[in-house]
């Protein structure tokens, strides 16, 4: 990977390996609970902002500033592929029968 010539190109390529993992799963049996895939889904954003970490520029305040920011970034997507897999979830669920 090249070094990176801003914070902004650093955050937009975290958001763009992340979407890259995010696209990479299949939801197929067996199911994960939905509660151990926000687990799995908050590891990756750490995953993603502690490697980041290390490649950020500026001074500590704008370090942190890129990190609270892609991590931010990161737990937005989190929170969309999160969205779709409880969809998913509940696609699989049986079909509620109606009591007489």
């Amino acid at each position: 990977m090249a070094p990176f010539q801003t914070n902004k190109e650093l955050i937009s390529a975290g958001i763009k390996e992340f979407n890259v993992l995010l696209n990479q799963q299949v939801f197929e049996d067996p199911l994960i609970p939905e509660e151990n895939m926000v687990t799995v889904v908050g590891d990756w954003v750490d995953l993603y902002t502690s490697y980041y970490t290390k490649h950020t520029l500026g001074e500590q305040p704008e370090q942190d500033k890129t990190l609270e920011e892609l991590q931010r970034e990161l737990s937005t997507l989190g929170s969309q592929f999160l969205a779709k897999y409880r969809s998913f979830l509940k696609s699989k669920e049986p079909p509620k029968s109606k009591a007489s």
